[in-house]
């Protein structure tokens, strides 16, 4: 017998949000960021660097495309996947152009990773355990409309999510093992349903992770999700797993360790902590995962009679073993914000389960707190932008200075556009969600992911130049090129693998390891900040300071360039003698 459901809903509250509306609100969290731009320190740019030296063997590094290499060191992610999908879009692209096509799969993961949230919450919230209660002379919510509505307030409580913006467009590992999780935790949510599309899902995702780095946490959330789908409550209206299902999820298990096996995937990367740490993880958890959060809390307080036997119930037994098993991976390997990005999907499908259960009071807090905060943080970024392009008001104009200098503010046209578009949109939401209107079980997560969309697409369209030159290494690297006279060959010791793919991209240099200076290679550039241990060999090897140059925006960050103590004597001049 099904425990008690607290979902009370009408079926006049499971109304359809419009599928134009939404498909635009995707398009405006989708595109920008990813257009635009240089590739942005650090790891966004190193991901690029091992797609570069793998899509041209010939620009440095010794190659392999099963062991990728950066200044001659590996990938310490030991990921694949995503850089031989960047590589091989950098093959196909015109000269020029190789950065923006290196990002094209990265967006289809984006968008993959919002489409199987969208369908993994639809298939939860089909069970009878979740569905709401039936009232005794009709008119709840048909299941349908019910799971459809529930998973379009699954959606937009994942676009919500502040810690999506960044990490959702980088081309990183962080990205993939974000898509290929959603596409396994999508897999498992409709399994009983669509065994052959269940099936693919699972496979590529759990062999998607096992290809970006993340072969441990792979396996955990298969077999965790594969045993709740087994032992969970069956659906009248679906088949029960089988000794097929279970047969094909073993093999997919089987491949997944064989993959990691014979690619030498397999590391241990347990990072001792504190607890003290424990303060800092929640602060992670907190401002990564807002506004979700707080409405996952308060699902599975609302759905705590089930909660006692979630493993029988697939909308919470799977939902909280993948945020278990991600929460946990942080922890141990490094309070990284990039490896709790893979519990977004479902931490989003718990706050969509809290919709349902909200009271009208809670629903008008969250709406005039997320009014307020998104509000005054676009008023913050047309402030800014006016002050850059004006000098006013005063104060924003010389922090930006301060913190950028030398930056050269500059107009797009197409850039304001978009931008005043957007903030006319948001007004017209606000005018919508505050006026009257019939109730929807997702209106209270429509001003949180307008809001989150509105600030990203601001700060990628009126702040993209500032936080291009801020973030990217081209600035620096057109001081390094006119301090070496335009140069195409380095050598280098102690610099990042970061700085290496800068110059291999922007300085189009060939870069060797430190070695006595050579006349086809004649200039050497060092971090200073690894400087006193190389000093000595530096000297020996007959290499004198030139100059050091800042990065404008990192003071901390200095590339020191070095030529030759001595004149290099010419295979002309030496004929002569």
């Amino acid at each position: 017998m099904n425990q008690p459901t607290p979902a009370i809903v009408a079926q006049s509250a499971v109304r359809r949000l419009p599928r134009l509306y939404l498909l635009l609100l995707c398009i405006a969290y989708v595109l920008p960021g990813f257009l635009g731009r240089s590739p942005w320190k650090a790891q966004d740019v190193e991901a690029f660097g091992y797609m570069l030296q793998m899509a041209h063997p010939g620009m440095g590094d010794s190659l392999s495309w099963l062991k990728p290499t950066l200044l001659g060191s590996p990938d310490g992610n030991l990921a694949l996947l995503p850089y031989w999908l960047g590589a091989l879009f950098i093959r196909m692209a015109p000269a020029g152009w190789e950065d923006l096509f290196a990002r094209l799969p990265f967006m289809g993961m984006l968008i993959a990773t919002l489409a199987s949230t969208w369908y993994a919450v639809h298939a939860l919230t089909r069970h009878p355990a979740a569905q709401p209660v039936s009232f005794a002379f009709g008119g709840e919510a048909k299941p349908t409309d019910y799971a459809r509505a529930m998973a379009d307030g699954g959606l937009l409580a994942l676009l919500a999510c502040l810690g999506l913006a960044q990490l959702s467009h980088e081309t990183t590992p962080a990205l993939s093992q974000l898509c290929f999780g959603a596409l396994l935790f999508f897999g498992l949510a409709t399994w009983s349903r669509h065994r052959v599309r269940s099936a693919t899902a699972v496979t590529v995702g759990m062999l998607g992770l096992t290809l970006s780095g993340a072969p441990t946490l792979a396996l955990l959330l298969g077999l965790g999700g594969a045993g709740v789908c087994a032992v969970g409550q069956p659906d009248p209206s679906q088949r029960r797993m089988s000794m097929l299902d279970l047969g094909i999820l073993a093999l997919v298990l089987l491949l997944c360790v064989t993959t990691a096996g014979a690619l030498d995937l397999w590391r241990w990367r347990v990072v001792p902590h504190t607890l003290l740490d424990l303060h800092r993880l929640a602060k992670l958890i907190a401002w990564f995962t807002w506004p979700a959060w707080p409405l996952a809390v308060w699902s599975l307080w609302r759905w705590r009679g089930q909660l006692s036997r979630a493993w029988r119930y697939p909308h919470l037994g799977l939902p909280i073993w993948f945020v278990t098993v991600t929460v946990v991976a942080t922890w141990f390997t490094g309070l990284s914000d990039r490896a709790l990005l893979t519990a977004l999907p479902a931490i989003a499908t718990l706050a969509a389960l809290a919709l349902p259960t909200l009271k009208r009071s809670l629903g008008a807090l969250i709406d005039w707190f997320t009014l307020a905060f998104f509000s005054l943080c676009a008023l913050a970024i047309w402030v800014v932008w006016l002050a850059m392009q004006t000098g006013t008001p005063a104060k924003p104009a010389g922090n930006v200075v301060r913190l950028a200098p030398e930056f050269v503010p500059e107009f797009s046209m197409a850039a304001f556009a978009l931008a005043l578009g957007a903030t006319l949109g948001w007004a017209g939401l606000v005018r919508w969600r505050t006026g009257y209107h019939r109730a929807a079980i997702w209106k209270s997560m429509v001003l949180p992911a307008g809001g989150a969309v509105l600030c990203w697409l601001l700060l990628t369209t009126l702040w993209l130049p500032l936080v291009d030159y801020g973030r990217s290494y081209a600035p620096l690297m057109a001081k390094v090129s006119q301090a070496t006279n335009g140069s195409t060959c380095f050598q280098f010791a102690g610099i990042s693998k970061a700085q290496g793919a800068a110059l291999i991209y922007h300085a189009q240099a060939r870069l060797l390891p430190l070695q006595a200076p050579q006349d086809d290679c004649s200039w050497l550039i060092v971090d200073r900040a690894n400087l006193p241990l190389l000093s000595a060999k530096v000297q020996s090897l007959g290499w004198t300071e030139q100059t050091a140059i800042k990065r404008p925006t990192d003071k901390s960050e200095t590339l020191v360039i070095f030529r030759p103590a001595q004149p290099l004597i010419t295979p002309s001049v030496e004929s002569s003698r």
